[in-house]
């Protein structure tokens, strides 16, 4: 099923960097992420780029922007509307969760994919939502008024936080709507989002694997792509076309605003923007605090998800039944795993600890001859000095986290900490039953998800690892459960997965006929003892040197953020990415990533099919997809012969941007934004121009796939296609 990842080597010849930097004409590169009310700001200079539109139309408080049309998908993707009938486009890999708990071994929408042909086959989504951004406004003086910079931490958060409930309360009461308060620039600045938040929403549309996610965990984070990465849905609405539980009666949202779709085309230099919910940057972390993600985090994470996810492949190759309980849960570790190799990679390409020492030595010579920032002197010192006292903790707590806690049996232990927390509260009779049934039924989705023999290969996996480098932050449990299994992780595994937590019916049947007597059966279970030697480590022992650190960090960052903005005269600055609306901004950009591939900024259906490899799951084309490429049965979405499947850009995306509408030059559909090549995936530290690109599946692709393959024509009647 899933073969062996090819990696680049990590590397880049000298000759070879040279050819990616140097031998073509440089695009512009933007780096930032904008909050859209202050595009306004940034409209002089994405003009001389390309822009030819005002830019109050990407964005107003008067409802009519394309804000209106750019949605938050679920927790962490985007989505853009694409029709006036609430019809939704994001990615293949931001459905996959939702189509795994609608699909089953006799609905495989994996292997198969799913069409709807009419409004009344689309398949309600339980639990998916998606919210809209109907406005954002700078409420910062209403939060900070009479606040000094350098208050104690503490006390300022409580009256900030004290202040946010209160001010959204007023906004909600006002406008209806729902209203957060979001921090910015590390607690600097605080804007209010009004948003509105859908819940009934209909799959539509999903593309099998062998499109959807072709080229699996091999061209992940790659360039060259031929991933069609898409998912389509449909937002139904109540009556007065407002948010509604779902009811069969709902109609589709009427959409007052949804992009055109462009399917004229682009060319290289073509300006672009990518709208949407990048999740998390830290693009101004000093370099003590790089050092932890690229010397500790990063190197841990790669190291204990290797493991975890070689014991899941092997099983899932052999058994489908595992395949459909792991395929999302792996698509969700792998993605993460890819993603941090390439960071390392381009940080140390990069020589950005350098960089950032160099910027750290500017920002002390201007806060020496600065008077008017007193406490900027000895901010770097001091967070050199926090950081580098916490680096042994950190780097324990990531091997609980990602070894120890990557055995899902020990995560799914808490479920006994709470039954045992509830027998020891006292409660009996009816009361006790009911409280651990209740707990029992919440365990329905994770074991329809698990695999306890997967898990028992994790674990021989995972343990050697923890055991080897937890140091001194390995529980006595752990240190004798194994000395008690002679030493052997074979049979340290077959003891802890003896434990009830292994199964749903043992949870059940031990929560149907438990007394207040029962303590002891989960006092002597195997995994809760782990799980408990973990809790009680992490709350003794980590957990406040960590916090205080948190705390410590938050006050020092803080004070650093304001401070480079008040010194750094030659910066323009964009806040870090929270997983709110932004806008960025580029240009079509190719790149030759390692010399092997060839300077590209598109792909196409040949090199689909070039890649066919029917032995090989993440390569294996569907039939009927080879069949219309013999008969060269594209429709109108022919180009050259072919059809596009992907392209490029230097639009500084983050994780959260999957789904996100490509625009054109006026503000029109190109493409939905699915990905970062390798290179660059530390753009979320660092932004380079020379390696930074965002993937985009071409929206002739996505509409080829759904007239051609899907048979769902019907689809593009609702659309506003522009040739031109």
């Amino acid at each position: 099923m899933y073969k062996g990842i090819r990696f680049r080597p990590l590397f880049l010849k000298t000759a070879v960097f040279a050819t990616l930097v140097g031998n073509f004409a440089p695009a512009i590169a933007k780096e930032g992420m904008w909050l859209p009310p202050t595009l306004k700001n940034r409209e002089n200079d994405m003009k001389k780029m390309g822009l030819e539109i005002p830019v109050e139309q990407l964005y107003n408080e008067n409802g009519t922007g394309l804000n209106n049309a750019v949605v938050l998908f679920g927790k962490g993707c985007t989505g853009e509307v694409i029709s006036s009938k609430g019809l939704l486009l994001t990615n293949h890999h931001c459905g996959y969760g939702t189509v795994q708990g609608l699909s089953s071994k006799e609905h495989d929408y994996f292997a198969n994919g799913f069409w709807a042909k009419n409004n009344a086959e689309e398949l309600p989504c339980p639990g998916l939502t998606v919210t809209f951004i109907r406005k954002m406004e700078n409420v910062t003086d209403k939060i900070t008024t009479g606040l000094a910079d350098t208050m104690n931490e503490a006390a300022r958060n409580a009256v900030v936080q004290t202040r946010i409930k209160n001010l959204e309360k007023g906004f909600k009461f006002a406008t209806g709507m729902d209203a957060t308060i979001k921090p910015y620039y590390n607690n600097n600045q605080y804007w209010v989002i009004l948003s509105e938040t859908y819940k009934d929403i209909r799959l539509v549309g999903f593309p099998p694997n062998g499109i959807g996610s072709f080229g699996g965990d091999t061209d992940n984070w790659m360039w060259p792509r031929h991933t069609g990465d898409f998912s389509m849905f449909r937002i139904y609405a109540g009556k007065d076309n407002k948010p509604a539980d779902y009811n069969k009666d709902n109609k589709p949202y009427n959409a007052a605003q949804y992009f055109a779709i462009n399917i004229a085309g682009y060319k290289e230099g073509d300006f672009t923007m990518v709208y949407g919910f990048p999740g998390t940057t830290m693009e101004y972390i000093p370099s003590q605090q790089l050092n932890q993600v690229y010397s500790i985090l990063d190197p841990i994470r790669i190291e204990a998800r290797t493991l975890r996810l070689n014991a899941w492949t092997k099983n899932m190759q052999q058994n489908r039944d595992v395949f459909l309980k792991y395929t999302s849960k792996r698509a969700g570790v792998a993605n993460g795993w890819k993603k941090w190799q390439g960071e390392v990679r381009g940080l140390r390409i990069n020589n950005v600890m350098q960089k950032k020492q160099d910027y750290e030595n500017s920002f002390q010579g201007w806060a020496t001859l600065d008077d008017k920032l007193p406490y900027a002197d000895n901010l770097l010192a001091n967070i050199a000095a926090k950081s580098m006292a916490v680096n042994d903790v950190l780097k324990a707590d990531e091997y609980i986290k990602e070894a120890a806690f990557g055995v899902e049996l020990l995560q799914q232990a808490a479920v006994l900490d709470k039954m045992l927390q509830t027998i020891r509260a006292g409660y009996k009779g009816t009361a006790l039953q009911d409280t651990l049934n209740k707990l029992a039924k919440a365990t329905a989705g994770y074991y329809k998800n698990y695999d306890a023999a997967t898990d028992k290969d994790v674990f021989a996996a995972l343990m050697p690892l923890y055991m080897k480098n937890g140091g001194n932050f390995i529980p006595k449990t752990f240190s004798n459960q194994y000395r008690e299994n002679g030493s052997d992780y074979t049979q340290w595994s077959n003891y802890v997965f003896s434990s009830m937590a292994v199964s749903q019916d043992a949870i059940t049947d031990f929560a149907s006929n438990a007394t207040s007597a029962d303590s002891n059966k989960i006092i002597g279970d195997a995994a809760w003892q782990l799980y408990n030697g973990i809790a009680q480590l992490r709350k003794d022992k980590i957990n406040p040197i960590l916090s205080q650190y948190t705390a410590d960090m938050a006050y020092l960052n803080r004070l650093y953020m304001n401070a480079q903005m008040k010194l750094d005269k030659n910066k323009a600055f964009f806040p870090d990415a929270n997983l709110t609306l932004r806008l960025t901004y580029g240009q079509v950009a190719g790149i030759d990533p390692d010399g092997a591939a060839g300077y590209s900024y598109q792909t196409n259906l040949d090199g689909v099919i070039a890649k066919d490899n029917p032995d090989v799951e993440e390569f294996k084309v569907p039939e009927k997809l080879k069949e219309l490429y013999n008969k060269k049965n594209y429709g109108s979405w022919a180009v050259n012969g072919t059809v596009p499947v992907a392209f490029i850009a230097n639009n500084h995306t983050s994780g959260g941007n999957s789904g996100s509408p490509v625009l054109n030059a006026r503000g029109e559909l190109i493409g939905t934004n699915f990905d970062r090549i390798w290179e660059g995936t530390m753009s979320d530290l660092y932004f380079d121009p020379s390696l930074c690109r965002n993937i985009t599946l071409d929206i002739r692709y996505t509409l080829f796939v759904v007239e051609k393959f899907g048979d769902a024509g019907w689809l593009l009647k609702e659309m506003k296609l522009i040739r031109k």
